[in-house]
């Protein structure tokens, strides 16, 4: 089922949990019609029966259904903490003109997530990266934990485009991060990454540290596209503004296109080689999508650690 989001949908749905339960059910329908059916949420209640566990708490209905032994969970057992990281730069502001810019797009599918992780009984933490951290909770899975994200979250939507310039030195943060979060976690980031191709290295060091400290990571990075990665522009004079530091510059897209996308691609051609030499899924969301793909991606993450 696909789970198009637009900012109209949190009016109609009235803050971002309901419009997050709504996905989330909405992808919980279609992993049963799916090949991806083995990944349902159903696990989220039961663990496989270990042999010489007490047999107290076997689910025996699902036994009868399944032929295969598993226990009940509790609120208090928790599988996976895990800590999602949010870009805030103000590069994360475009398009400024759309429906969909690209924090909207990431504050929907961390919403989403949290949602999910509440249905898996996993712990989740929030960080948001601007000048500074300007926030960092621990990974908790209480139903007051979970209100305060989304609250985080709607706030953050609120006062995003107000914020003009602002510009993140992500390796650092993420340094930040690492030493902060100190239970194993998975490190869920969501960031555009267009930054200088001369930071790249610095980004890494910095990923090395979260994966020195055990931790998995994703990154997810979401961009719109046709217009940032293959330069898909109207053939007329444009100007272009630096959303972090104001510079323009004025071209004629048809004049740079094959180059622009010519080093675009040499460039996330490099990090994403850089991203399995570190053993990080590194994978490229188009805000256009829906966001059963960013939940898809969790899930069979998931599924392998656990």
């Amino acid at each position: 089922m696909a789970t198009t989001i637009k900012r109209e949908d949190l009016v109609q749905f009235g803050n971002l949990e309901l419009l997050a339960k709504q996905v989330v059910e909405g992808f919980i329908t279609g992993l049963h019609k799916s090949p991806f059916h083995g990944f349902s949420v159903e696990f989220a209640e039961h663990r496989l029966y270990n042999k010489g566990e007490s047999t107290r708490h076997i689910d025996w209905k699902l036994f009868a259904r399944s032929e295969k032994l598993f226990t009940k969970k509790y609120e208090e057992e928790t599988n996976l903490r895990c800590q999602i990281v949010l870009d805030c730069s103000s590069s994360m502001q475009f398009p400024l003109e759309e429906e969909m810019n690209k924090m909207h797009y990431a504050v929907y599918a961390i919403a989403s997530l949290i949602e999910l992780l509440k249905k898996q009984r996993d712990a989740v933490g929030l960080s948001m990266m601007k000048e500074n951290l300007s926030l960092h909770t621990e990974a908790k899975s209480s139903l007051r934990h979970h209100k305060f994200l989304y609250a985080q979250l709607e706030k953050e939507l609120q006062n995003f485009n107000k914020e003009k310039g602002t510009s993140t030195d992500a390796s650092a943060l993420l340094h930040d991060i690492a030493e902060l979060t100190h239970k194993r976690s998975l490190i869920i980031l969501f960031s555009d990454f267009l930054d200088d191709p001369e930071k790249v290295d610095d980004y890494f060091a910095a990923i090395q540290h979260l994966k020195h400290n055990k931790h998995e990571v994703i990154i997810f990075q979401v961009v719109d596209e046709k217009r940032e990665l293959n330069f898909e522009l109207d053939n007329k004079p444009h100007v272009l503004i630096d959303m972090e530091t104001g510079e323009k510059m004025k071209l004629q897209p048809n004049q740079i296109k094959e180059k622009y996308a010519e080093q675009s691609k040499k460039y996330f051609d490099a990090i994403k080689l850089k991203s399995q030499q570190y053993a990080v899924d590194f994978i490229t969301i188009d805000i256009h999508e829906d966001l059963q793909s960013v939940l898809t991606q969790y899930m069979i993450k998931r599924s392998k650690l656990y």
